[in-house]
């Protein structure tokens, strides 16, 4: 649902950890391949085992498939450099861990490998405690590149949504607001918006205070939220005040999207510390099917309008804009 992302700093770490215990070993020797499995399952690692380099690619298109590979060099059909190449050529998805194993020792051999993309490498034959050692190289590095990714999100985040309510930011609503008008412009696919606004909403933070005011913004917010439609968009322009855009509706399905959210925040009081606190709200609708405007600002001004019409009507309505609309 894209009305209100989920903020990345509330997800765990479970899912990486869990990715992290499982390894791919990709190893032709059999004999080799038990030795290796034994003592990664002793150290708590769920092996998935290859035989050969296809058996390892085709395990690798999986969704859920291992960050840490251990890949020997020498395999049928399909080698380690080269599984590596085509790891790094993808590019996308998760960064996976590669431990090249080889029997080459030659200096240019080893540089081959690390240039296909391997992260590091062990030349045949090698003890347990040394692969051991690599294999908490490899974790500490995807742990800290999840940690990079997980930060990037964090300020998207933060830069595109509203830290009160979570809904989109006023910067971030107009964007879309003008991208689903371009999207109108050239399917002629009706688009529709409505101003949203708190009834009152300055009496609740004069009578109860500030922090009673932002529950009910909060809880306001995820019912509207929780209303209307996966590919429709609700931001907070400002204040009490919320847009909502929602292309592909005719102008009585966006009344009736706006009904349905002035219902649902208005219905049922709220709980704050205050105690029980009746919200309601008003609604101004536009839709280019009645208004024939190809100009986003025109559309925004036109459910402005509206929404002071609604106002002015005796609020905890919904009031949609006429193709001449009565400016303020």
């Amino acid at each position: 649902m894209n009305v209100q992302a989920v903020n990345p700093r509330q997800l765990g770490d479970n899912s990486l950890e869990r990715t992290l215990d499982s390894i791919l070993l990709a190893e032709d020797d059999p004999i080799f391949r038990h030795v290796i499995a034994t003592w990664l399952e002793k150290w708590g690692y769920k092996v998935i085992r290859a035989e050969n380099g296809q058996q390892a690619w085709s395990i690798l298109q999986q969704d859920a498939a291992p960050q840490m590979l251990i890949l020997d060099w020498m395999m049928p059909e399909i080698d380690g450099v080269e599984l590596c190449e085509r790891l790094r050529d993808r590019g996308a998805g998760s960064y996976r861990y590669v431990l090249l194993v080889t029997a080459r020792d030659n200096k240019d051999d080893v540089v081959a490998g690390l240039d296909a993309g391997a992260d590091d490498y062990l030349t045949k034959p090698f003890n347990a405690e040394e692969l051991r050692a690599r294999l908490r190289a490899g974790r500490r590095i995807l742990q800290l590149q999840a940690a990079l990714l997980k930060s990037r999100e964090d300020l998207q985040f933060e830069a595109t949504h509203d830290p009160l309510t979570g809904l989109w930011n006023r910067r971030a609503i107009m964007d879309i607001l003008r991208r689903e008008m371009l999207r109108y412009q050239r399917t002629n696919s009706p688009l529709g918006v409505m101003m949203a606004d708190l009834d009152h909403f300055k009496k609740i933070n004069d009578s109860h205070g500030h922090l009673v005011g932002d529950s009910v913004l909060r809880e306001s917010s995820r019912r509207l939220a929780e209303t209307i439609r996966s590919y429709d968009s609700a931001g907070r322009f400002g204040g009490e005040e919320f847009l909502v855009v929602t292309p592909g509706c005719s102008a009585s399905d966006v009344v009736s999207t706006a009904e349905r959210i002035r219902t649902a925040v208005s219905t049922r009081p709220i709980g704050t510390d205050a105690g029980r606190i009746k919200a309601t709200l008003s609604l101004g609708v536009a839709s280019t099917e009645t208004l024939q405007t190809h100009d986003a600002e025109v559309l925004l001004r036109a459910a402005d309008n509206a929404l002071y019409a609604a106002k002015a009507a005796g609020r905890s309505r919904v009031q949609l804009a006429s193709a001449d609309p009565v400016e303020r």
